[in-house]
C-alpha cells in the first residue's frame, strides 16, 4: 500500500496519495490545484491515477480535481449530497473502491458540510482500517466548524448536530490504532484548536480531544459554535468555485517582472500592490498604497482576505520568492498576479519609484497609553473572538482582520486609528490596508496585545 500525505504550511492543508503497487492504481485525496507533486510521485511509484477523492467542498483553497482530471482522465468523487456542474461520482456511506488488495471505504461523515465524507484505508478487503481520512471532520486536537459554508438547507446547529453524531457513531467506533489523516493542521480557520501534529490516531483524539469527550449534544453544539475565527470572505468564493467549471491552473504558471514606470503606472491605475517582504523591511520604507502580507507568515489566506479573489495584483517579494507567492494566491483561486518587482534586503526600490516610498508609522505601549488616556486614539483589535476571550485592550474596537476589508465602514473616523493583534504579524497587514483604503494617520502597534499585556491588567 501506498499512502502519501502533502502538506503545505501556507494553508495548513494535507493531501494524500492512496495507491496499490501491484495494480498500480491510484487515487488522490483532496488535492491542491498545483498537481505536479501528486503526479511526479505516482510515476515514481509506478501507479496511474485513476480517481479524485474531495471529502466536501473546500472553503479555504480550490482543490486541484479539475487539474487532475484534465492531466489523467480521473473520476472525481464526493459525498452524495454534493452538486456540481461537472459530472462526479457520487459516493455513497458504506462504498467500498478497490485499488486492488488496496481497499477503500466511504463514510459519511456531515457536520462541516452536509457532503462531508471521510475515507476508510485497508491494505486489502476485510482487514482493520490502517488510517482514517477525516478530511474536515475529525481533526487533532478539534473537530471542523460547521459554519464556514452552510452549502444546502438547514442551520449552523443542524450541523453541529449531525457533526456530534459523526463524532459519536462513526469516527469513535474505529479501533484505537486506526491512523487519524485530516485535510488541516494547525492555524487553519476550519477550526479554532487544532494541533500541529499531523497524524494522530482514533484513540489519542478520545484520549485527548476535548471537542469528542463525553458530553451532552446541547453541550457540543454549544462548545463548536463559540469562539471560533472569523472566516475570510473569501472562502464562500472559492467554496462556490469549487462546485463548478473554473478556468485550470497551468503547470507551468509565472509572472513577468515589471519594470518600474510599469509598478507606477499599475499604482496610479489603483491596482492592488502586495508587499510580501517582513514587518520591519516593509515598516523601513514601502510603496505608498501597497499592503503588507509577509511571506513568512499565511500569505495565501491573509492574500485572501485583503484582496478579492480575480483582483489584479502587483506583488513586490525578495529575490526569488516572487514565482511562489503567485502561486500560493492561484491555490485560493487568485489568478489576478500581474507580474512583481523584486527589493533585495537592503530595501532600496528602484530609482523610478523613490517618490512614492514611505515609512510605516508605528506606535509603542507606552504612547499608546498616553493617546488612550487622552481619548486622543481609535484603537482597534484585529484578533479573533477566541483570542479577545483571553483578554482585551479596554476601548478597543474589535474588527477581525478576516472581516476588515467588508467592515471598513465601522471603522470610526476623526482620530488617529492604532491597529493591534496578539504579535504585530497581522497588525501590519491591517494597518497598511487601512492606509491604501485612503484612512490617514494609521500605525499599528509594535509588539501587539502580547506586549501590551506584560506591563498591564488584561480586561
Amino acid at each position: 500500500m501506498i499512502l502519501e500525505q502533502y502538506y503545505i504550511e501556507c494553508l495548513s492543508h494535507a493531501s494524500y496519495l492512496i495507491g496499490d503497487e501491484s495494480t498500480g492504481r491510484a487515487i488522490v485525496v483532496d488535492p491542491r490545484r498545483d498537481i505536479g507533486e501528486y503526479l511526479d510521485d505516482a510515476k515514481k511509484h509506478g501507479v496511474s491515477i485513476e480517481g479524485v477523492i474531495n471529502t466536501h467542498f473546500h472553503a479555504d483553497f480550490v482543490s486541484g480535481h479539475l487539474e487532475l482530471v484534465e492531466a489523467t482522465g480521473a473520476w472525481v468523487g464526493f459525498g452524495e449530497a454534493a452538486e456540481t456542474d461537472y459530472p462526479i461520482r457520487r459516493l455513497r456511506d458504506g462504498e467500498k473502491i478497490s485499488l486492488g488488495e488496496v481497499e477503500l471505504e466511504i463514510v459519511a461523515t456531515p457536520g462541516h458540510t452536509w457532503e462531508s465524507i471521510s475515507v476508510l484505508v485497508r491494505e486489502r478487503p476485510g482487514a482493520t482500517p490502517a488510517a482514517v481520512l477525516t478530511g474536515d471532520s475529525l481533526f487533532i486536537g478539534d473537530v471542523g466548524r460547521p459554519d464556514l459554508v452552510n452549502l444546502g438547507e438547514g442551520s449552523t446547529a443542524d450541523l453541529a448536530r449531525a457533526m456530534y453524531r459523526t463524532v459519536h457513531e462513526k469516527l469513535l467506533t474505529l479501533p484505537d490504532a486506526v491512523t487519524v489523516m485530516p485535510a488541516h493542521g494547525a492555524g487553519s480557520s476550519c477550526g479554532k484548536n487544532l494541533s500541529a501534529e499531523l497524524t494522530s490516531t482514533i484513540g489519542e483524539q478520545r484520549a485527548t480531544n476535548p471537542s469528542v469527550q463525553p458530553m451532552s449534544e446541547d453541550a457540543f453544539v454549544a462548545l463548536i459554535t463559540d469562539g471560533q475565527p472569523a472566516a475570510p470572505s473569501y472562502f464562500s468564493v472559492d467554496a462556490a468555485m469549487n462546485k463548478r467549471t473554473h478556468p485550470l491552473l497551468a503547470r507551468d504558471h509565472t509572472i513577468p517582472e515589471l519594470t518600474a514606470a510599469q509598478v507606477k503606472a499599475e499604482l496610479a491605475a489603483g491596482t492592488r500592490v502586495l508587499d510580501a517582504r517582513s514587518v520591519d523591511d516593509f515598516a523601513a520604507g514601502h510603496l505608498r498604497g501597497s499592503v503588507n502580507v509577509g511571506f513568512d507568515g499565511r500569505f495565501a489566506e491573509t492574500g485572501g482576505m485583503v484582496a478579492e479573489v480575480g483582483e489584479k495584483i502587483v506583488l513586490i517579494t525578495y529575490p526569488g520568492e516572487e514565482q511562489e507567492a503567485a502561486l500560493r494566491l492561484a491555490r485560493i483561486g487568485s489568478d489576478g498576479a500581474a507580474g512583481y518587482l523584486t527589493v533585495g534586503p537592503d530595501g532600496v526600490f528602484p530609482a523610478g519609484l523613490a517618490e512614492l516610498v514611505q515609512a510605516a508609522p508605528r506606535t509603542g505601549v507606552e504612547e499608546l497609553d498616553e493617546l488612550l488616556a487622552a481619548d486622543a486614539v481609535t484603537l482597534v483589535d484585529i484578533r479573533n473572538p477566541g483570542e479577545r476571550a483571553d483578554g482585551v485592550i479596554p476601548g478597543a474596537v474589535p474588527i477581525p482582520l478576516a472581516q476588515l476589508r467588508v467592515r471598513l465602514d465601522q471603522v470610526p473616523a476623526g482620530k488617529p486609528i492604532v491597529v493591534h493583534c496578539a504579535g504585530g504579524w497581522r497588525s501590519s497587514v491591517a494597518a497598511s490596508l487601512l492606509r491604501a483604503q485612503g484612512f490617514e494617520n494609521v500605525s499599528d502597534l509594535l509588539g501587539g496585545y502580547n506586549a501590551w499585556a506584560e506591563t498591564h491588567v488584561p480586561a
